[in-house]
């Protein structure tokens, strides 16, 4: 298994709990407080739990994606260009700040570690790709 495999593997096994914690804010779980800047603490209400539920989506995409582009998995849209990867890599970026910057404790701690293996992992995909 080459290194951009296991890159892409890490991605998306890092991305499954991200996937499951957004599920479970759509499901009704108690933990807003560690998602959105802590605005809606407890359970979200409808219109964030649909949010969260076209998070887990676009998520798991963006695995399928990645692990697509490192050549573990094929696509049923076909080769995954580069280009998807980096564009990956930007939002996760994007994700890293806004986590960096979000006056919740508690989404800090446990979010920007996670992000972080997932941007790492991201660029590592489309570097090598």
């Amino acid at each position: 298994m080459s290194s951009t495999e296991i890159f892409a593997i890490v991605f998306a096994l890092a991305t499954l709990v991200v996937v499951t914690f957004q599920l479970a804010l759509a499901f009704g779980a108690p933990w807003g407080a560690l998602a959105m800047g802590g605005a809606f603490p407890g359970r979200f209400p409808p219109a964030m739990r649909v949010a969260a539920a076209v998070q887990a989506v676009i998520l798991g995409v963006a695995a399928l994606a990645i692990l697509s582009v490192a050549g573990v998995y094929a696509a049923p849209w076909g080769a995954t260009p580069t280009w998807i990867a980096w564009t990956v890599a930007a939002l996760l970026g994007v994700g890293l700040v806004m986590n960096l910057i979000t006056p919740s404790k508690g989404e800090r701690r446990i979010w920007v570690p996670v992000i972080t293996v997932m941007l790492v992992c991201c660029i590592v995909v489309a570097a090598l790709s």
